[in-house]
């Protein structure tokens, strides 16, 4: 079985590799699925260049109360690390993101597939993430940060030598370290915007491996997640008035017929 793995600072965590569909970059594929697995939408909205980055920014239609998982699959001969940030937060260390090759990352083999479920709390456990309101967000409940809520960011990078696996023991404890104390970063805002909850613990272990990442990612996936009216005020899905129904909804009095002259 194919296996991938995790980052910090050159030190990896290794997770358990799943089958994986596809929002698709030129060396990695992106979806985000639900625990029946399927999978949700993903819109097309920009892709571009910047530097030796190829971006590709997409559009999900979010719903409430829903677990989902990110599927990542690597289409090269050799490892990949991917730092991912859910609503501008880093899903291993809960830290602020900036997508940076310095960040904890996970590692995804030669040709392989990782099914990443939540914020990771140990080397052992995540907390499952589910769209929620942003008021109930982790980011906001625990750091009150809505600096990029609603946003699923994965940046790739290639490793710059393959050394070997160090030790599969985390630390002492086995437990991640503690989040610093809240810090007002952004004000809440009292729209009813997508983020994501800090859900049930789920087991997922991992061990750690020595990876240089290049300093610069050769991809980025910006996925924006939205409620569906959100999504419709923007344009961005056709959502058409619900058809009228013939019995429920005709009208009250008989209308008069085209033409008719009414005395």
């Amino acid at each position: 079985m194919k296996t991938a793995t995790a980052v910090i600072l050159g030190i990896v965590m290794l997770v358990i590799a799943v089958p994986a569909l596809a929002s698709r970059g030129n060396n990695v594929d992106l979806e985000v699925v639900t625990d029946r697995g399927a999978v949700f939408q993903l819109i097309p909205h920009k892709e571009y260049s910047t530097g030796a980055t190829q971006v590709f920014k997409r559009y999900l239609k979010a719903q409430k109360g829903e677990n989902y998982s990110l599927l990542i699959r690597n289409h090269l001969s050799e490892r990949i690390g991917v730092v991912i940030a859910v609503d501008g937060r880093n899903i291993i260390t809960g830290k602020k993101s900036f997508l940076s090759s310095s960040e904890m990352m996970y590692i995804v083999e030669p040709y392989g597939q990782a099914r990443l479920e939540g914020w990771r709390t140990s080397d052992e456990k995540v907390n499952r993430f589910y769209f929620t309101s942003s008021a109930d967000s982790y980011s906001v409940k625990t750091f009150s940060d809505t600096s990029a809520m609603g946003v699923i960011a994965v940046a790739v990078f290639l490793e710059k030598q393959r050394p070997a696996v160090l030790y599969e023991q985390g630390n002492a404890s086995g437990k991640a370290a503690a989040p610093s104390a809240p810090r007002t970063e952004a004000k809440r805002s009292a729209k009813d915007e997508a983020g994501t909850g800090f859900g049930n613990e789920h087991y997922s272990p991992v061990v750690k491996v020595e990876f240089e990442p290049e300093s610069i990612p050769v991809e980025k996936f910006l996925v924006k997640y939205e409620w569906r009216h959100e999504l419709c005020k923007k344009g961005i899905i056709q959502c058409r008035p619900e058809a009228r129904n013939r019995l429920w909804d005709r009208d009250e009095y008989a209308p008069y017929p085209p033409g008719y002259y009414q005395r």
